[in-house]
This record gives C-alpha cells, structure tokens and sequence, in this order.
C-alpha cells in the first residue's frame, strides 16, 4: 500500500516520517527502507534502517526514482516499508503527471509486498485527485 503524508514546509511531515520509520524498526519483521535526497536525517534513523541517500545515485526523474525502487526490491526479497522523505524533490516532477509512478509503485506493492510512505510538500487539498486516496 502507499501512504501520503503531505502538508507545507514546516509542517511537521519529517518528524512525523522519521517516528514512522524508526516505530516500524521495532516492529517490523522484515527490513526497513528510509529514502532522503541527502544525509541530514541519517542520526535520526534507528541504526537497524537503511538509509540512503538518492542523490549518491543521480536520481533524478520520475523514471530513475521508480527503477531505483525496482533495484532495491529485487536485490532483497525482505523488504517490508520503503519511507521516502522529500518525494517531490527527489521525483523533480509535477504531482498532477505522476499517476503512472504511483501505478508502478501499486504494482511494486502487489507483486513485493511493499508498503511505500512519502512525504510530500504540498498543501493536501491541492493534491491530484489520484493522490488523495493515499493520505494519512
């Protein structure tokens, strides 16, 4: 499944990502995934996360963003929730032509039994509509 947190800058969604994440690091009986576009968060993340930093790897578009998922899913077959901070900043992409990537990122979801949890800059009633059934 996909979830959204989204709201304005300074809304509390890296916090509230990063409480997610090392909670689910506790929890979760399969691996955890935490995705940024550079390293300030690294010491907030419980040391049994990955984190990693996109921007090590040029991710740079919607296309690069969704095989990046694919590579990390198919080098470990235990991956339980992917947390992404900053995705429209790591994506470069305007919310309203994204459909396709959150039709890939379903299909990753189904077929892995991923969960991905985003967190997105914008106001939650701008959002396209495609996106509003992901929100949290």
């Amino acid at each position: 499944m996909i979830k959204i947190i989204a709201g304005k800058k300074g809304s509390g969604k890296t916090k509230r990502l990063i409480d997610m994440t090392n909670q689910a690091a506790k929890e979760s009986a399969h691996d955890v995934i935490f995705i940024d576009d550079d390293n300030r968060y690294m010491f907030d993340i419980d040391h049994k996360v990955r984190f990693i930093n996109a921007a090590d790897y040029h991710v740079k578009t919607p296309e690069m963003f969704l095989g990046f998922l694919c590579g990390m899913l198919s080098q470990n077959f235990d991956v339980g929730t992917i947390f992404v901070d900053a995705f429209v900043k790591l994506c470069q992409t305007e919310l309203a032509e994204a459909g396709w990537l959150f039709t890939g990122m379903e299909e990753l979801c189904q077929k892995h039994d991923v969960d991905f949890i985003l967190s997105v800059s914008a106001d939650p009633d701008t959002l396209p509509e495609f996106m509003k059934a992901y929100l949290i």
